[in-house]
C-alpha cells in the first residue's frame, strides 16, 4: 500500500510495516500507525539508486533485491512473525504500484511463510 493511501485511508487491520529504506518525503513521523519500520529488508542505497523506478531495469532489480534479502533472513524476522499472527500491510512510497521494492518483498514473504 503506497504511503499516501496509508495517510488518506489508514490500514483497519493488520500489523503495518515501512518497507523503505528512507522516511517519506514530506510526511511526520507521527502521522503512521506503524509496527515496524523495516529499514534493513528495504534494496541497498545502491540497488535503489540503480534501479532508480527506470521499468526497463525492473527485472534485474527484483532479481538483485531478492539475493540482498536472501543474504540477510533476519530483516525479514519481524513481518514474518507479524504475518504468523494475522494480515499485514506492507507500506512504501514509490508511485508505481506494480514495480517497487514490496511487490518483490511481498513475494519473498510468502515462499518463506510457505516453509
Amino acid at each position: 500500500m503506497r504511503v499516501r493511501d496509508a495517510l488518506a485511508d489508514p490500514p483497519e487491520r493488520g500489523a503495518v510495516f515501512l518497507v523503505d529504506r528512507l522516511w517519506p518525503r514530506g510526511v511526520r513521523k507521527d502521522a503512521l500507525r506503524l509496527d515496524g519500520w523495516l529499514r534493513d529488508a528495504a534494496p541497498s542505497t545502491g540497488l535503489r539508486r540503480w534501479f532508480g523506478h527506470d521499468p526497463e531495469r525492473w527485472a534485474e532489480f527484483a532479481e538483485r533485491y531478492r539475493r540482498e534479502l536472501e543474504a540477510r533472513p533476519e530483516a525479514l524476522r519481524p513481518v514474518l512473525d507479524a504475518m504468523a499472527e494475522g494480515p499485514v500491510v506492507l507500506l512504501y512510497a514509490a508511485r508505481d504500484t506494480e514495480r517497487n521494492q514490496a511487490v518483490v518483498l511481498r513475494g519473498v514473504l510468502e515462499g518463506a511463510q510457505g516453509r
